[in-house]
């Protein structure tokens, strides 16, 4: 999992998974949507693939990209948990409330 982080740790490399997001894409596209040339976004490529975040698939002449959709939800999963889980806005007011109501109880 290690190599996920360092490959989520570059803003160019998060541009490419959230690019991604949206379905397969060329080399082409996402050079041109990460704003780098195409000897670094082989590199960032590189990164991606051995942390196992991105599948590359050959069609004919062109190397066609795709999320690891199954790694990617393991990384985002671990994240949370590191952070102990997230509690969304109406839990929160919902346990202030009872607790309140348990130290204003007879």
């Amino acid at each position: 999992m290690q190599e996920a982080y360092k490959a989520i740790a570059d803003p160019t490399r998060r541009r490419i998974l959230k690019y991604l997001r949206g379905g397969e894409r060329t080399a082409g596209d996402l050079a041109e949507h990460a704003g780098v040339g195409r000897t670094a976004l082989s590199h960032h490529l590189m990164v991606l693939k051995l942390a196992d975040l991105v599948r590359a698939e050959r069609r004919g002449q062109y190397q066609v990209y795709s999320l690891n959709t199954t790694v990617f939800q393991d990384l985002l999963t671990e994240i949370v948990g590191c952070l102990g889980g997230i509690d969304t806005p109406s839990e929160d007011i919902k346990g202030d409330t009872e607790k309140g109501k348990a130290s204003h109880s007879p």
